[in-house]
């Protein structure tokens, strides 16, 4: 009998202790989705730690028990999303695509993705710029871009006669220059254009494919 009871109670407490795991981790969520949406409406600067518990249904002091700070509540949201991001790139830059389709998907995705993350080139910049070892940790997630092949095939193109000779780091500073741009220089951008959120927002959709136009007639051998 002592044994059943045993084995209940260690059951029992298996139960719970899945059921909190479980909490901990829809709460962690809540938190990141609600912090999401904070700052993309007032970016980093602007958000207010009460604003993001607001949002994510929780106290302030929950919120602290989670994340202790703004800068690090910040720094998790910004990981979870390039997370997301950085496979999907690295998957472009090393399957067995030619450089012209490489250069339109990865335009593509790239400026799908910062549509939906627009708080990120921001928060990398002021990232390098606080911390110098940040891109090192950013290096050790899994899926970070590498540029071998990449480069092999740039170099094969340009051997073969499809494209003009360029070094392949300046291609690639190229592409990622004019896909970033946009965002990081939006408020100078829209004064410069004349344009509201509305039609800024029609403007991105067009560098999905701009961009890539561009970058191929720049490069490929007429």
């Amino acid at each position: 009998m002592l044994f059943f009871v045993s084995l209940s109670t260690k059951w029992l407490n298996y139960l719970v202790g899945m059921k909190n795991t479980d909490n901990k981790e829809t709460t962690e969520h809540q938190i990141l989705e609600a912090a999401k949406v904070v700052f993309q409406a007032k970016g980093m600067e602007g958000a207010r730690m009460q604003e993001i518990a607001d949002q994510a249904g929780i106290n302030k002091a929950m919120l602290h028990y989670y994340y202790r700070s703004k800068e690090k509540l910040f720094e998790a949201v910004f990981k979870s999303a390039f997370l997301l991001l950085a496979p999907q790139l690295n998957a472009i830059l090393n399957d067995d695509s030619s450089i012209e389709d490489k250069i339109k998907n990865f335009t593509f995705n790239y400026v799908t993705f910062m549509m939906k993350h627009p708080y990120l080139p921001n928060f990398i910049f002021q990232e390098l710029n606080r911390k110098e070892d940040f891109i090192q940790l950013l290096k050790q997630n899994t899926g970070f871009p590498k540029l071998e092949k990449f480069k092999s095939k740039l170099d094969s193109e340009i051997s073969r006669g499809i494209l003009n000779p360029i070094e392949a780091d300046q291609l690639f500073v190229n592409i990622i220059a004019l896909n970033i741009f946009p965002f990081l220089g939006k408020p100078l951008i829209k004064a410069f254009a004349n344009k509201d959120d509305k039609t800024y927002k029609d403007f991105l959709e067009s560098r999905k494919t701009e961009v890539a136009n561009f970058i191929i007639n720049s490069i490929k051998r007429q």
